[in-house]
């Protein structure tokens, strides 16, 4: 209370307003700039550094990222290569993806740094740099877009007002763990990365994530060995099939742990240790409880040291550094109480508590992206990572556009027919799919009668059961749900991903494949709140009314007819009780006489005089592919070209002609 009675009375300057607000200049702060810019709003970022991107001016500490940068795939298609592209934000800039910027596949952190500064100056997004924000807090009026607007203070006790923040800071405080003795640890912040300080040294490093291994990495060939403890055990990223845990590129320490080679990985809660520094500046590890049984002030002789009862304590020799490699968490501390941001429970208490739509749990119009965000899918998706909050930085800015400004979520209409195709595209290409897989779907949503349909892209599913007033389009015809899942049992810590036939081929198998792979739901009305609520914890969504998995592929390439294709089309009939096939005009034609309902396509082609005249160059190509009887037709080679409209329909009564063909089946060759 008397830091805001100060920041209030000391501020003499006026209040600068803006409808956005965003607090960080760092990729998910530079993503929904480019956002709003687009979409022609009044926004400002604000960054305490001079240039944006200052996390990685500093981290990681050896500079080298490991965010992939694939050069190739063997594909053109921009979205596809966005999957294999973990660096580059969303723009329509084609000279902005980071694959200009570094060939290397784990690129140089420096490298990020400059493409963060081009990514905002070519771009001219609106920071205002040099600026910290110290405190925000709340100010009610009933005229708000929230019913409140957020005044932001910086160090210089200028006061901005905003109708709504996005906080995109990251997490950048670093997790510290406090126990007897932790004076005398090195932070991972600070530590040196010049592996010749630790010629001949004997280390131990508190933490078991990335950064713990990759300082590891550093300095594996230079010290007398490495010990490493943590309250959990080492999670590989390969079997969990999640980015954030430990990744191949920095696992050395692993082999040399396993091959006897001094190093070594122990499982201990850090808050139970102690360290006792002897008169030569080693560093003892011991137990917290023997610390308080112990007199202190005596000296390290008159301490009990675990070696002391059980002569083969694992950490018995000294060390001559520890260093802590534990993280970091979000900063809490500029945030006045008024604004209820609340740190979330367990294992995600380093992130504040948001909602699905990345909207905080406290106070309406305060949105959280980046890193800072990763609660949503903590463990399960790339929502930490940019090439995971890209994707949901930009449904929150659709979010925001039908909120604010009546702007409904981009979507396309349909025919029925186009159904299947428009899914199979969609699963092979999509990146925002394929990255936050479990987190973003596609939205299929129906039309009366089914005869048509209306298709959403990567929307959040944790709001599922709020579409219609998050999106501004209306589902009282059911819908599908398009989303990408690995198996359920297939995914874990002490799971063996290698095992001997751990693939899935055959499409009547596709429900247990492992690996990443399309799955549909379909529901005949919208899921409720309370169902979503109710749904299993392994389950992204509620019971559907039906639903189908296309088969796992070894290439990522669903577009096989028998095993992808025709199974997907068969589910999609069944739920709509349709022919989705495509008819040759024959069929139809036949189908008018024999039916009381015509198939969508015959509807929507040759019930509608659509179609392509015939010629003898596709009438050679029909009977060919067996599509045609054989029947002598005149050839139309010596046809001098009509002189009129009338001359030219009488021409065509005079020979025979082969049927109608729709335009977009010219290469089939047959009915499936």
């Amino acid at each position: 209370a008397l830091l805001t009675l100060a920041l209030c009375t000391a501020s003499s300057n006026s209040v600068l307003y803006h409808d956005y607000c965003i607090i960080g200049a760092g990729p998910s702060g530079l993503q929904v700039a480019y956002f709003l810019q687009q979409a022609g709003r009044d926004y400002v970022v604000f960054e305490r550094s001079h240039a944006p991107g200052s996390f990685f001016a500093l981290y990681p500490r050896h500079r080298k990222l490991i965010s992939i940068n694939k050069q190739y795939t063997g594909k053109s298609n921009s979205e596809f290569n966005l999957r294999h592209d973990w660096n580059s934000l969303l723009s329509h800039d084609r000279r902005l993806l980071f694959r200009h910027y570094s060939r290397d596949f784990f690129p140089d952190a420096d490298t990020m740094v400059h493409y963060l500064e081009d990514f905002a100056s070519l771009l001219k997004l609106r920071i205002q740099y040099n600026t910290a924000i110290i405190h925000v807090t709340l100010e009610k009026d009933e005229q708000a877009w929230n019913g409140h607007y957020f005044i932001l203070t910086d160090q210089d006790r200028q006061n901005y007002k905003c109708s709504s923040l996005l906080i995109a800071t990251g997490t950048w405080v670093p997790n510290v763990v406090n126990f007897p003795g932790s004076e005398y640890v090195e932070g991972y912040e600070t530590v040196s990365t010049n592996p010749e300080d630790f010629a001949g040294q004997t280390v131990l490093i508190l933490g078991r994530g990335n950064s713990a291994f990759e300082t590891a990495e550093n300095i594996l060939g230079v010290t007398n060995f490495i010990h490493m403890v943590s309250r959990s055990r080492v999670r590989l990223s390969w079997a969990t099939h999640y980015v954030g845990d430990l990744r191949a590129i920095n696992n050395g320490l692993l082999d040399t742990y396993q091959l006897k080679s001094l190093d070594g990985l122990l499982e201990g809660d850090l808050e139970d240790l102690a360290i006792i520094k002897d008169k030569k500046g080693k560093l003892h590890i011991t137990l917290r409880f023997y610390l308080e049984n112990s007199n202190t002030s005596a000296g390290i002789d008159s301490i009990t040291l675990p070696q002391d009862e059980l002569d083969n304590f694992a950490t018995r020799a000294p060390y001559d550094r520890v260093i802590r490699c534990l993280g970091w968490k979000f900063d809490f501390s500029i945030y006045n109480r008024s604004l209820k941001m609340m740190p979330e429970k367990g294992n995600k208490k380093k992130y504040p508590q948001i909602k699905p739509n990345y909207e905080s749990r406290g106070t309406r119009g305060l949105f959280v992206l980046g890193t800072a965000s990763h609660s949503v899918d903590f463990r399960k998706s790339a929502g930490g990572f940019i090439h995971g909050f890209r994707y949901t930085t930009r449904a929150v800015h659709r979010l925001l556009e039908n909120r604010h400004h009546g702007v409904p979520w981009p979507s396309t209409v349909y025919p029925i027919t186009q159904l299947t195709n428009s899914i199979i595209k969609r699963v092979n290409e999509a990146s925002g799919l394929y990255q936050m897989f479990g987190v973003l779907a596609d939205i299929i949503l129906l039309r009366e009668n089914a005869t048509a349909f209306e298709y959403l892209e990567e929307y959040p599913i944790g709001v599922l059961a709020e579409l219609e007033t998050q999106t501004g389009r209306k589902a009282p015809n059911g819908l599908f749900v398009v989303i990408m899942e690995y198996g359920r049992n297939f995914s874990g810590a002490d799971k063996d991903v290698f095992y001997y036939n751990r693939a899935v081929g055959e499409a009547q198998h596709a429900w247990q494949s492992n690996f990443l792979h399309p799955v549909i739901y379909y529901y005949k009305h919208l899921p409720t709140e309370h169902e979503m609520r109710l749904r299993s914890p392994d389950w992204p969504l509620p019971r559907p009314h039906a639903i189908h998995h296309i088969v796992e592929d070894f290439l990522t390439d669903w577009t096989a007819p028998n095993a992808h294709i025709l199974p997907l089309r068969r589910f999609l009939e069944n739920c709509l009780s349709t022919d989705l096939r495509h008819f040759f005009a024959e069929s139809c034609f036949l189908f008018a006489f024999t039916r009381q309902k015509l198939p969508p396509s015959c509807q929507h082609g040759y019930m509608n005089m659509q179609g392509l005249v015939g010629s003898e160059v596709l009438r050679r190509h029909a009977v060919e592919a067996g599509l045609l009887e054989d029947h002598a037709l005149t050839d139309f080679s010596d046809d001098r070209p009509p002189d009129n409209q009338e001359e030219s329909q009488d021409q065509l009564l005079r020979h025979h002609m082969i049927p109608v063909l729709p335009l977009q089946h010219l290469v089939n060759t047959k009915d499936e």
